[in-house]
């Protein structure tokens, strides 16, 4: 055998190694260990516990109301939450779950009252803690901005990831945006119909928005193919990234009216709870972050707010990478590790 047919025959190419790679099995996801601590409908708070609690103040994480938060604890090695747990947090995960027909009536309002303050205060008395750090990603972000407005609990640090404050500017919907503002458009009658916006139509949205994103992925396995940590990756981040989950209605509309089409919350004329949701209210430490490449959220929807608030610790931070991948990292992220430990107090023995 000659070395050329040799050297075909040992080398498998990297088409066929991505081929194998997609169809292959699943790599093990969500591996962090933890326990439910409260339920509410098909939402849940999970309880990470640090080997050894290092600080005081715990985080409780708000994910996105589109994904699955599983992305946050994608496997050893890649987890958002492994890296604070081994850091010495106290970890708690609102997992909204998957509203289904039965579920559409739930509000914007209804998620941020009835789950995330709640779900704050059951964190609060599981911990012991007399205050606690909130950190929201995406609309996670915008959900616990509007919170924090409205709170009673005490949060001493806030710390947003590529939230969407300011609804002046979207990237991509131009057309969409300017319709629905106009009055040209309305969804309300379809919402109230359908009651929940399908898994498979927030995936296809997403897909729109960040289509070059979308299929550079794939171009990137494909140079990758024969590095097997990478390989893995790849596939939990691909399952993920196709995962949506369903959108109820009434949040939905919302979303639409009072965000899209009147941006009530930049400019103070939002009400929750029969509160004023003013971004001025919030006082806490307060870290905000976009990401430099960040096709979904750019920096201009998120750096208005730390105009108003009135937090005398405040901190923006813009950083390199994309809407998701600057929270997947080998370890917790510089911009939390250099921020967020002083902020959090030495645990008292």
């Amino acid at each position: 055998m000659n070395k050329r047919n040799k050297d075909s025959k040992e080398h498998v190419s990297k088409l066929e190694l991505a081929l194998k790679a997609i169809k292959g099995p699943l790599p093990e996801m969500g591996v962090t260990k933890r326990q439910a601590v409260w339920k509410k409908n098909k939402a849940s708070l999970w309880y990470y516990p640090p080997e050894e609690k290092k600080f005081s103040v715990p985080v409780f994480i708000i994910y996105s109301l589109i994904n699955k938060p599983v992305i946050l604890d994608l496997g050893p090695g890649n987890s958002f939450i492994e890296h604070f747990v081994t850091e010495g947090f106290e970890v708690y995960l609102l997992d909204f779950g998957a509203p289904g027909y039965e579920d559409g009536d739930i509000s914007m309002e209804e998620y941020i009252v009835e789950y995330i303050q709640t779900g704050v205060r059951r964190a609060l008395r599981h911990s012991g803690s007399k205050e606690i750090s909130v950190f929201g990603l995406c609309l996670g972000g915008t959900l616990a901005a509007m919170y924090a407005t409205i709170a009673d609990e005490p949060i001493k640090n806030l710390i947003l990831s590529t939230p969407p404050i300011d609804f002046s500017h979207l990237p991509e919907f131009d057309l969409w945006t300017n319709a629905i503002r106009k009055g040209d458009v309305n969804f309300d009658k379809v919402l109230d119909t359908i009651q929940i916006v399908p898994g498979f139509l927030v995936n296809g949205g997403i897909n729109l928005a960040g289509s070059p994103l979308h299929f550079s992925s794939y171009l990137s396995l494909l140079s990758k193919a024969d590095d097997p940590q990478y390989v893995a990756k790849w596939r939990r981040f691909n399952e993920w990234s196709k995962d949506h989950v369903p959108f109820s209605g009434a949040a939905m509309k919302q979303i639409v009216n009072d965000l899209l089409r009147e941006n009530k919350f930049i400019k103070g004329k939002l009400t929750i709870n029969k509160k004023k949701a003013l971004l001025r209210n919030i006082q806490a430490n307060l870290l905000v972050v976009a990401g430099e490449d960040d096709m979904l959220i750019p920096e201009k929807m998120i750096k208005p707010m730390m105009k108003i608030v009135s937090s005398e610790d405040k901190t923006y931070r813009v950083l390199r990478g994309g809407h998701t991948t600057i929270n997947i990292t080998p370890r917790l992220p510089d911009y939390l590790a250099e921020w967020l430990p002083e902020r959090s107090g030495p645990e008292r023995s």
